[in-house]
């Protein structure tokens, strides 16, 4: 049985594009995968772990090659919980809009939870080695502007580059984008075309 985790890094629901054709590759791995399980984190209505002094110290303990301090181990468990929920994911989808030209702030918040050493990455004598295991990533994100190649807007998205970065970074290199854009430029009717053709290609993967 496969487990596909959904991250939801919008607040606006079925008005934000990217909520929508996040849900349509959901609605196709369901198809695909009747007997399967959808796990959904909606990072505005779960309260993510807070970074401390304490939780800081106990990243860098790992990094330096010591074990958690026990005396802050309860305080780490609600990351370990995070991690093996990743981690126990066949598939992730993540829909994400673009604000600021980067990620909302909650989607960096969870990867700074879920990004520890010896957890989801280690280093060894060849560089670093991911450990988040073999999964298939998508990512959709929606923009009100225009971003995409020749568009003359290409270096002021820092939402592919970053979401590739991590990803890359704990061993997720060919993660799948549905980029929805323009969705503001052009009116209405050119957003709508935008949208279906994101539900379309959607509606098309394979998992």
């Amino acid at each position: 049985m496969k487990t596909l985790l959904h991250i939801v890094a919008s607040p606006r629901g079925e008005a934000s594009f990217s909520y929508r054709v996040g849900n349509a590759v959901v609605e196709r791995f369901r198809r695909q995968h009747p007997d399967g399980k959808v796990d959904t984190l909606d990072l505005f209505a779960e309260e993510l772990p807070r970074l401390t002094l304490n939780t800081v110290n106990n990243k860098y303990r790992l990094l330096s090659g010591k074990e958690l301090d026990e005396a802050t181990r309860p305080a780490w468990k609600p990351i370990e919980a995070h991690i093996e929920r990743f981690k126990a994911a066949d598939v992730v989808v993540i829909d994400s809009p673009m604000w600021n030209f980067g990620i909302p702030y909650v989607l960096k918040h969870y990867f700074d939870v879920i990004l520890q050493p010896r957890y989801l990455f280690r280093y060894t004598a060849n560089g670093v080695e991911g450990l988040a295991g073999d999964k298939r990533v998508v990512v959709v994100t929606a923009r009100g502007g225009d971003y995409g190649p020749g568009s003359g807007g290409e270096a002021m998205d820092l939402v592919v580059p970053t979401l590739k970065t991590m990803l890359g970074f704990i061993g997720l290199k060919d993660p799948t984008f549905i980029n929805i854009q323009p969705t503001l430029a052009g009116g209405p009717d050119a957003a709508q075309k935008r949208l279906d053709e994101a539900l379309a290609t959607a509606r098309s993967l394979t998992f």
